[in-house]
């Protein structure tokens, strides 16, 4: 008998089922809604030992069929951020405006999500650190190990695992089409799907097939959704304000005219190219003015960024003989998009004698004072056809795996797989200044009458550039298309992602102690990741590009692993006491790093089945990725403040800073504490509740720094070495001459806090009532020892409200079902205090409240039809006043989907 429907199932739900106690036994009668489950379908993936009703020492949770339809989500990933332990860090809503665009990763407790293992099927695979890889329509359920297990599962499961377990064994027709918008007209999706499974060979076979096609036109303005163009504005008392448009006075889409220093004149050039006042807003303080006419670089950055995805799968297996299966599947993804990024702004230097300054210009820049050259700061919205920058991708996954498993013996089971998936990414961002040219064209003059790049005005020059074409700044829309061809251009980038994993695993029962049989299981795991650029632009190689020049990344690494687990009994009195401890290790072999354990050690307390006690304590790792290893250098012009120099300190301008890979890098070390249980009443059957606590704490946390921090963490460390180790090259003068500043491991994380579960389940009628709540509170979440938990805004990083939960009821039957599903997320303050000059400045509305969200679905079921409503967001709650789309808020606001499924 298989599990239909695990969604309601949570922590040790899955192993209380496994041992059909009183208060988790259901039977078929109940409900058509509710099948009964053997053990034999139930293997807790939190752990490599496969016994059933083997009760697991690290929490597990399940998203199972009815999570994974709440809201009706257009990704994996989206349904993860809706659970209480993940941050929804990248998804399609909250990274716009930036190159990983569309790339929707697994994010738990907040951590990053490079510090969550992300596996299918129990298995490694190439599209780990992006969820739409998985085609969400063959997903069975998601079981989410909320607790280091490195030792089982291996590097990156520092934070969690999430293991997506498909539909292996899917027979029959499947198909649905769906279709969604936001209430301001806005997020338009369209999506279909269908698979097909079979048995074949008179049952010994299986094959299945699936594919899913999905559309989302994103949003792409926040003029609907005024608090996401928000920002900080200093007030004339000098604290700070969270303000609605605020926007810069020294910035405007027709040129700002600016003094030397940068200081505006509050004179623009309108739309025309003629000289008017800076349409200022209701305050206007320092370089900022609220509202008005002018422009915010929000303005221009999407609120959604849209997406076309494709997913294809397909999976084969055979039964050679009674205990020996063997596998194949295949996958095909494609994600693509083509769409506007923020506009470049730079700062042009206008000689007086420029040749698109009209005299009328003339004569209203003396009336104002402005003699001699000046600055012209320019907002580019105007370049070409596309106007603004395009950033334009297209990711390919493809990948095939083959495998075998089977039974021997007296209880013993093994399985092996072999995995091959690359990923090839094709990138480009168009429309940039090409900086020489952009500078060569703004400076022109007239030569008998005509614009001339002054380059090229006196024929004795040495610098001549007979192609440069002059370019008009004064007003919107006056370069011409002959200018924009030559001084823009774009970035490309085309690399492949290799991934090659194997591995090999038994798991028995070798003997039996006083209080039953000792589980082990033991194995080993071997892959080989690899990056290889295809091709980097010629413009990004001369680093000419004014916004993204495009690096190469090239580099390989190995890892060879041992693991083995072990579970002994040692107690077991019948339906009153069951004791076992649990123990797992790893050691892994980087050709990089060299040789590192990992390892966890835990138990359970089973008292008269209804109390589950659980605690384990592990040694988690994360090695680097190939990026963090070998990214290649990037080059930027910057200003430090150098501490070494003087008494206090100076500050020198121009100075190089270096970016890149470090091989040299180590792996994280983490150390988790998981301490908790569940709780399953005999005489409330069907009600479940569990509380988790957790203390994880990361050293050798691999990151980057700015500059500046750098250097201060140098002279810290090191006061009397200027080089910081040979990380400062200074000149003979003793100025800093370059700083390298990449990858290195000299970070700690620390988080601790508490995961709340309860659900309970009751026939109702010809149905099922079903409710479930959980819950996330963290204490604290330390980044090198400040607390940024209960810091909320979308500029704070590792911004973690202090509460998240959802609670969710539903009815379901054989003809209609219903729910409405609730998530909270808790206030807090936007961001720490700005210091300026070693003051800690006032923010003076720095308060967030909290968000309640009220979902809504309902499904009408005729024969194989399904017809399906949702409402997300169904009161519309704004998100906070934020300058840019907080990961914690829902941005998109009321939102409604509908479809249709088929199934027979």
């Amino acid at each position: 008998m298989k599990v239909v429907q695990l969604g309601w199932l949570a922590s040790t739900a899955l192993t209380a089922i496994a041992s059909q106690s009183p208060a988790y036994a259901q039977t078929a009668s109940e409900s058509p809604a509710v099948s009964a489950v053997n053990d034999e379908d139930i293997v807790v993936t939190g752990s490599r030992i496969q016994r059933s009703g083997f009760d697991a020492p690290t929490p597990t949770t399940v998203i199972g069929e009815a999570e994974l339809s709440l809201g009706n989500r257009a990704s994996i990933a989206q349904v993860l951020n809706d659970t209480p332990q993940f941050r929804a860090t990248s998804t399609p809503s909250t990274t716009p405006g930036n190159t990983s665009s569309g790339v929707s990763t697994a994010d738990m407790r907040g951590l990053g999500s490079v510090r969550t293992l992300t596996l299918l099927n129990g298995h490694r695979f190439a599209g780990a650190n992006d969820l739409n890889i998985v085609p969400q329509s063959l997903v069975k359920r998601i079981d989410v190990v909320t607790g280091g297990a490195s030792a089982a599962w291996g590097s990156g499961a520092v934070a969690g695992v999430v293991n997506i377990i498909l539909d292996d064994d899917f027979s029959g027709w499947r198909m649905g089409v769906q279709t969604g918008v936001s209430s301001r007209g806005d997020m338009a999706r369209y999506g279909a799907d269908i698979a097909w499974g079979t048995d074949f060979a008179g049952g010994r076979g299986h094959f299945m097939v699936g594919g899913e096609y999905m559309n989302e036109r994103g949003a792409l303005s926040r003029h609907d959704r005024p608090n996401l163009e928000a920002g900080l504005f200093q007030r004339a008392d000098g604290k700070l304000e969270l303000v609605r448009d605020p926007n810069s006075t020294q910035l405007y889409n027709g040129g700002s005219i600016l003094r030397a220093t940068g200081a505006p004149y509050n004179l623009v050039f309108n739309p025309d190219g003629n000289i008017g006042a800076f349409p200022l807003g209701s305050i206007t303080q320092g370089v900022t003015t609220i509202g008005g006419g002018g422009q915010n670089i929000f303005d221009y950055v999407a609120v959604s960024t849209p997406y076309e995805r494709t997913n294809l799968f397909a999976r084969a297996s055979y039964d050679l003989t009674d205990s020996l299966k063997v596998w194949a599947n295949f996958s095909f993804h494609r994600m693509a998009a083509n769409y506007s990024f923020f506009p470049e702004t730079p700062a042009a230097v206008i000689m007086p004698d420029n040749a698109f300054l009209t005299q009328a210009n003339r004569d209203q820049l003396a009336a104002a004072g402005v003699a001699g050259p000046f600055l012209l700061g320019r907002v580019l919205d105007d370049v070409g056809d596309d106007r603004v920058m395009k950033f334009k991708y297209s990711r390919r996954n493809l990948e095939g795996a083959i495998g075998l498993s089977g039974k021997f013996g007296d209880g013993w089971s093994y399985e092996a797989y072999y995995d091959h998936g690359e990923i090839r990414l094709n990138q480009r961002l168009n429309n940039q200044r090409i900086k020489s040219r952009f500078t060569n064209g703004v400076d022109s003059v007239l030569v008998n009458g005509t614009p001339t790049c002054r380059i090229n005005a006196d024929a004795s020059t040495a610098n001549d550039d007979p192609s440069c074409v002059p370019i008009n700044l004064f007003g919107n829309g006056s370069i011409s298309d002959a200018a924009a061809d030559w001084a823009f251009g774009g970035s490309q980038l085309i690399y492949t992602i290799k991934l090659d994993a194997a591995g090999a695993s038994l798991s028995g029962q070798p003997f039996s102690t006083w209080a039953g049989p000792v589980d082990i299981a033991l194995g080993s795991d071997v892959r080989w990741e690899k990056q290889v650029t295809n091709y980097v632009d010629p413009l990004s190689l001369a680093n000419a590009l004014g916004t993204l020049n495009s690096s190469a990344t090239n580099g390989s690494f190995n890892v060879k692993e041992v693991f083995a687990e072990v579970n002994v009994p040692l107690l077991d009195i019948t339906d009153t006491l069951k004791l076992e401890i649990n123990g797992a290790a790893r050691y892994s072999d980087y050709s990089t790093s060299g040789g590192i354990w990992s390892w966890k050690t835990g138990g359970t307390l089973r008292v008269v089945n209804d109390l589950l006690l659980r605690a384990v304590y592990s040694r988690d790792i994360r090695s680097p990725s190939i990026t963090e290893y070998f990214l290649n250098r990037s080059t930027n012009i910057g200003t430090v403040f150098d501490p070494f120099v003087g008494a206090n300190g100076t500050v020198q301008n121009n100075v190089v800073v270096y970016g890149g890979g470090n091989k040299l890098l180590t792996p994280e070390i983490s150390h988790t504490l998981t301490v908790g249980g569940s709780y399953s009443p005999s005489f409330a059957p069907g009600l479940r509740l569990s509380v988790d606590y957790y203390d994880i704490d990361i050293d050798n946390v691999i990151t980057t720094v700015t500059a500046n921090d750098l250097l201060k963490q140098c002279f810290a460390a090191a006061p009397t070495d200027p080089t910081c180790g040979g990380i400062i090259v200074r000149e003979t003068n003793g100025t800093i001459g370059s700083i390298t500043n990449g990858y290195r491991n000299l970070a700690n994380y620390q988080t601790q806090g508490l995961d709340i579960e309860a659900s309970y389940r009751m026939p109702l009628g010809n149905g099922t009532l079903s409710f479930r709540a959980l819950a996330n509170h963290v204490f604290n979440l330390k980044i090198n020892g400040n607390d940024v938990a209960g810091f909320v805004g979308g500029d704070t990083a590792f911004s973690t409200p202090q509460w998240r939960g959802t609670a969710t009821v539903a009815y379901d039957s054989d003809s209609f079902g219903a729910n409405l599903r609730l998530r909270y997320v808790d206030g807090g303050l936007d961001r720490p205090l700005t210091v300026v000059n070693n003051v800690p400045v006032e923010i003076v509305n720095n308060k967030v409240a909290s968000r309640t969200y009220v979902d809504l679905g309902v499904q009408f079921k005729t024969g194989p039809f399904t017809l399906f409503g949702n409402v997300n967001n169904l009161f519309d709650r704004d998100p906070p006043i934020t300058p840019y789309t907080s990961p914690n808020y829902d941005v998109i606001g009321r939102y409604v989907s509908a479809g249709v499924k088929l199934n027979f």
